[in-house]
């Protein structure tokens, strides 16, 4: 496998993941088919369209390529078909985000390196990518973002970038880094759930 179709693969697995985490939103909100659609479709695709637009890759790649509309379609039904199955996992939402982010974090950040930008941007970006099509989801269902929330999300994503824009500047394998990447981002994610760890919060002294 080249590395071009190595992180076309790792787009597509972490847009495959969003879609269902946003679909599964969609379908717990008890929306109907063209909103889980849509749900599922802006999940998959938000963060990546920003981070596109921002680097100058137009027309965005989840706009011009039909396979990323193929597969939140694909996620809706699988979410619809077998929505019994999927509410049965613990917080599936969380679950499928915390799949997605490590993908779309590492993914963003090689792609603004391929573009020519600096590895502060690529950082940067690759965090975008991965939160911003979970912060679109949660506004469009009138909740606070997950990123504004208290929990380690953003944090995973930031390691993840960190560590991809790192290893691709200082010419490590991109046949291994990006899969410790996102092996990291998703622990730190998962665990962050099972064990409750959030970042400290500053309260009012007036409380």
């Amino acid at each position: 496998m080249t590395i071009h179709a190595l992180f076309t693969s790792l787009d597509l697995i972490g847009t495959f993941a969003f879609a269902i985490s946003g679909a599964v939103a969609a379908h717990q909100k008890k929306l109907d088919l063209f909103g889980i659609i849509t749900l599922a479709y802006t999940t998959a695709c938000g963060g990546g369209i920003i981070r596109d637009v921002c680097i100058g890759a137009l027309p965005p790649a989840g706009l011009s390529d039909w396979r990323y509309l193929a597969l939140s379609i694909v996620a809706a039904g699988l979410v619809i078909g077998a929505g019994q199955l999927v509410q049965k996992l613990s917080q599936p939402v969380l679950l499928f985000d915390a799949v997605g982010l490590g993908f779309f974090a590492v993914f963003g950040a090689h792609k603004a390196l391929v573009y020519g930008h600096s590895m502060e941007a690529a950082i940067i970006l690759g965090m975008i990518s991965a939160v911003g099509g979970g912060a679109l989801r949660d506004l469009l269902l009138n909740r606070t973002p997950v990123i504004l929330q208290k929990e380690i999300y953003a944090s995973a994503a930031l390691v993840a970038a960190v560590l991809q824009t790192g290893g691709e500047t200082l010419g490590w394998s991109l046949r291994w880094v990006p899969w410790v990447a996102i092996a990291l981002c998703f622990a730190i994610r998962y665990l962050s759930l099972c064990f409750h760890w959030n970042l400290p919060r500053f309260a009012n002294d007036k409380e």
